[in-house]
């Protein structure tokens, strides 16, 4: 097994997990849509936000919980939605689940999963669900059973998935799930598709286009609505018209989301979207911010912005990919360090004051008042 202390950083291990993962697989995780525009675009939004630190305040002991879905998380991060984590080690969505419960965040079990959700919240986390829009709404009403049963506390639908984006690598690698690896949330006889593999043809996006419905609506919404009594979440919201749309039917939460510029290449990044849509939604819903957080710091600008927390997305794959649950602990370790670390060096001692730091974007012309 790697040492992970090596890595020192996210972005070491990052570089670890390319080094020991297959190509098909790596490129399935890092990849984006199209020539990949929004996945160097969140990072290019990110790195462009300057925070503007407070000086002489006691940050001796900086806190950084918050509450999410009604129960306490130990700092504002939660792990995203992320299919198909067995790929990456053995031991899948349990190996990440066991990390983020050590490390007192939710973790998000998804439709796609390769460990079922009764195992994953078994595990002890706070365990969110996450769910596409399928054709077949009597499998949907099911997974909502199921993910009740199990304990979970919230559900995340993800709206941003019509179709699947044109994922370049996968085609060129002709992707396709190896034996031993399905969606196991599914009936076996659905995810068939998911394995069969051909040159220029990503067997994951045939998967998908065979499974979900694109003609999601609002009305869709007050279906799911009124089949669950989970709070819900939208992820992949990006217009502040939908964000107060979603409001407006009884969202308790939405994700600001671009889908790790997996999805439509050009798309807004999110970190950009995000105080238009905190300014259409005030206090009347939570808003949490996906796609694109590498670091600790990456964390606090958000909530300078206006997220009440964030979803970490592909470094915990690097982290599982690299040691797994040791890998994601170690993931989650240094993102909460760094955060202390960012906390303390901005003059924070706890995330009401994260909230109230100024931010300059030159790239955007923008000061904070």
């Amino acid at each position: 097994m790697t040492d992970v202390t090596s890595a020192h950083s996210i972005a070491g291990l990052r570089r670890l997990a390319e080094q020991q993962l297959p190509t098909p697989v790596w490129d399935f995780i890092d990849g984006g849509s199209g020539d990949e525009v929004t996945v160097a675009a969140n990072r290019t939004a990110f790195d462009a936000v300057q925070l503007v630190p407070r000086v002489l305040v006691d940050v001796t002991q900086p806190d950084c919980r918050t509450t999410l879905f009604g129960r306490e998380s130990a700092m504002p991060v939660a792990v995203a939605p992320m299919a198909y984590q067995r790929l990456l080690h053995p031991d899948g969505e349990l190996a990440a689940a066991r990390a983020a419960a050590t490390a007192g965040i939710p973790f998000t079990a998804t439709m796609l999963s390769t460990v079922a959700v009764e195992q994953i919240a078994e595990t002890g986390v706070d365990t969110w669900f996450q769910l596409y829009w399928l054709r077949d709404r009597g499998l949907m009403l099911d997974l909502l059973h199921r993910a009740e049963y199990a304990g979970c506390s919230g559900l995340i639908l993800t709206v941003d998935v019509p179709e699947m984006g044109r994922r370049l690598r996968d085609i060129r690698n002709g992707f396709a799930l190896p034996d031993g690896i399905r969606a196991v949330q599914l009936p076996e006889a659905t995810t068939r598709l998911a394995h069969a593999g051909s040159a220029d043809n990503s067997a994951v996006a045939a998967h998908t286009s065979e499974l979900f419905d694109p003609g999601l609506n609002w009305a869709g919404l007050e279906w799911l609505r009124s089949n669950t009594k989970l709070p819900i979440m939208l992820k992949g919201v990006l217009d502040p018209r939908d964000a107060a749309l979603a409001v407006q039917h009884g969202v308790e939460s939405i994700v600001v989301s671009n889908h790790g510029g997996r999805q439509l290449d050009g798309a807004i990044p999110s970190i950009d979207a995000l105080p238009d849509i905190c300014a259409a939604v005030g206090d009347r819903c939570n808003v949490l911010l996906d796609s694109g957080i590498r670091s600790g710091t990456d964390v606090l600008r958000a909530l300078a912005i206006g997220a009440r927390a964030v979803l970490l997305g592909r470094p915990v794959l690097w982290g599982l990919g690299v040691a797994g649950e040791i890998g994601v602990s170690a993931t989650l370790s240094m993102l909460r360090a760094e955060l202390h670390t960012a906390m303390r060096l901005t003059g924070c001692p706890d995330l009401a004051a994260a909230a109230a730091l100024r931010h300059a974007n030159p790239r955007k012309g923008v000061l904070s008042r």
